[in-house]
């Protein structure tokens, strides 16, 4: 009977320990993600808008109020900044940050924070907070969204087939 309680419990504790480890291979130990600077998330970048900064951060406030267990803490007119927190099935809390930044006379940046409040890692669910926010906001403003490297190869290639003056 001691033996087979010894080998149940070994089992058990083996099967945690190997979860461990590859979760830890999936995910990067991190609780912090943001949009352009966090290196092991290099595609979570800034969100980038042809329309006004007052519209884009009247669709973000509207975006964390429509997303489920996503609560509006704070919206800041005059910066340009939403605080919001996510609640995970499991009762922790990301507390996530939203700036709305004017880049030209027609576009704007979007960059996105989010933040667990606890533990030493967040297995991916920060960056999966960045990409619900962004699929909600671009819902709402796809119309209107703008991608900066694909305008820029654009405009070299359109460069590029231009004859060359004087031939």
């Amino acid at each position: 009977m001691k033996r087979r309680l010894y080998l149940t419990v070994g089992s058990v504790a083996g099967l945690l320990v190997l979860l461990m480890l590859v979760s830890a291979c999936m995910w990067p130990m991190i609780n912090v993600v943001e949009t352009g600077q966090t290196a092991e998330y290099p595609e979570i970048q800034p969100g980038y808008y042809s329309t006004e900064p007052e519209r884009i951060l009247h669709e973000s406030a509207a975006s964390v109020e429509a997303l489920e267990r996503w609560t509006l803490v704070e919206e800041d007119r005059a910066q340009r900044q939403i605080v919001a927190e996510r609640r995970t099935r499991l009762g922790f809390v990301d507390d996530i940050t939203i700036r709305v930044e004017p880049v030209t006379e027609f576009v704007t940046q979007v960059h996105v924070r989010s933040a667990s409040r606890v533990g030493k890692g967040d297995f991916g669910q920060n960056a999966r907070n960045i990409e619900e926010f962004f699929g909600e906001l671009d819902a709402r403003l796809g119309s209107v969204k703008f991608d900066p490297q694909s305008a820029q190869a654009e405009e070299e290639e359109g460069a590029a087939s231009e004859p060359a003056e004087g031939s």
